[in-house]
C-alpha cells in the first residue's frame, strides 16, 4: 500500500513557475513508476509527465515538453513537478499516481493516486 500526498499548487500568472510535490508512505518508493496527471474542469483527467522506478527516465505529454520536469528523490520518498512557463491552459487539479511493472501514460493502470492539488494560472 502507497499513500501519496500533493503540495505546492497555487495561483501564479501566466509565465510564472511552480513546482509541485508528492510526499509517498512506506519503504518500496524506489520500486514504483511515478506519474503526474492533470484533470480540469469538464474533461478527462490527461498525462502530464512520468518517471520510471529504475533508472529514472522520465517522459512527457507534448504540451509540456521544454516546460516541465519530473524529477524524484528516493532518499526522500517524493517525486517533484517543476512547471515553468505556466499558461492559462495548464490549469487543473493535478496528481501524482504510482504503478508497478510497466512505466504508461494511461491513468487508469496506476495503482495509487493523491487527493490533489489546485493549480490556477492568470492570464
Amino acid at each position: 500500500q502507497v499513500q501519496l500526498v500533493e503540495s505546492g499548487g497555487g495561483l501564479v500568472q501566466a509565465g510564472g513557475s511552480l513546482r509541485l510535490s508528492c510526499a509517498a508512505s512506506g519503504r518500496t518508493f524506489s520500486s514504483y513508476h511515478m506519474g503526474w496527471f492533470r484533470q480540469a474542469p469538464g474533461k478527462e483527467r490527461e498525462f502530464v509527465a512520468g518517471i520510471r522506478c529504475c533508472g529514472g527516465t522520465t517522459f512527457y505529454a507534448d504540451s509540456v515538453k521544454g516546460r516541465f520536469t519530473i524529477s524524484r528523490d528516493n532518499a526522500k520518498n517524493t517525486v517533484y513537478l517543476q512547471m515553468n512557463s505556466l499558461k492559462p491552459e495548464d490549469t487543473a487539479v493535478y496528481y501524482c499516481a504510482a504503478k508497478r511493472g510497466i512505466a504508461t501514460t494511461t491513468a487508469t493502470a496506476y495503482d495509487y493516486w493523491g487527493q490533489g492539488t489546485q493549480v490556477t494560472v492568470s492570464s
